[in-house]
């Protein structure tokens, strides 16, 4: 009989070296950068064998993820920009495959990393802060580029004193201004890190019941959650695209 609070506890801790801020967490970098070199591998593989009258296999699943990123951006994105439809195409992948590695067996990769002495072992990159987080915070300094591209530097800077009460009240606006700013970043990274852990919280709870019930639970569950796995990933990459289109809406309105 599994210990409820030590087998958690267990499951919810990562392989990790260091301390304080020089700590890595080794489950976390390996996973998401192994799943990283297989969206290149994917892509190049098929790069490499391009049919475009009889695509088969692989070509027709990319060239249909393909499609259906280019869709979205069409609708949001104002301008005509080399850097979203790569950037989008790679944030719902890469997104999608870190979630997907909460369907695995909750039991497997642990196991196996305890083969090699590795005691404590996560499989979702994305059910830790540090990684969501930081994807939110790479797409807030992208926004921050794009702005200042768009708008200069003084134009850009010139939106914190006159929004959103106009120029007598600037000190509310800088205030609000600097929290709908953080508040961007916050919300991206943080929706996917809750939804994604507390999916991995489910799972070890349904490990911990009888076998025969945390079977019919853990079929039932690990359906519905594929919803939510690819629902997150469509959701970042939406915002992502929105966000960076928000930034770029100066320079739309130009052309």
């Amino acid at each position: 009989m599994k210990h409820p609070i030590a087998y958690m506890t267990g499951h919810l801790q990562n392989f990790t070296v260091g301390h304080g801020f020089w700590s890595f967490q080794l489950d976390t970098i390996g996973i998401s950068w192994a799943l990283g070199i297989l969206i290149l591998g994917a892509g190049w593989a098929v790069g490499r064998h391009l049919d475009e009258d009889r695509p088969t296999g692989l070509q027709n699943v990319l060239e249909a993820v393909v499609e259906f990123v280019d869709d979205q951006i069409q609708g949001i994105f104002p301008v005509k920009d080399p850097l979203i439809g790569p950037l989008a195409l790679t944030v719902f992948l890469w997104v999608l495959l870190m979630n997907m590695m909460d369907e695995l067996p909750i039991d497997l990769l642990p196991t196996v990393a305890g083969w090699f002495g590795v005691h404590h072992f996560r499989s979702t990159p994305t059910a830790d802060p540090y990684t969501t987080l930081g994807m939110a915070l790479c797409v807030f300094i992208l926004t921050l580029v794009y702005n200042v591209r768009n708008k200069g530097l003084l134009g850009y800077l010139k939106g914190y004193l006159v929004h959103p009460f106009g120029p007598y009240l600037f000190p509310f606006n800088v205030l609000m201004t600097l929290v709908e700013e953080i508040a961007k970043p916050l919300s991206l990274g943080l929706r996917l890190f809750g939804n994604m852990f507390a999916g991995e919280l489910v799972f070890l709870l349904i490990a911990l019941l009888p076998w025969w019930a945390g079977w019919v639970a853990d079929t039932g569950w690990g359906i519905f959650h594929l919803l939510i796995i690819a629902l997150q990933a469509f959701i970042f990459m939406i915002l992502t695209i929105m966000y960076l289109a928000m930034a770029a809406a100066e320079e739309g309105g130009a052309h």
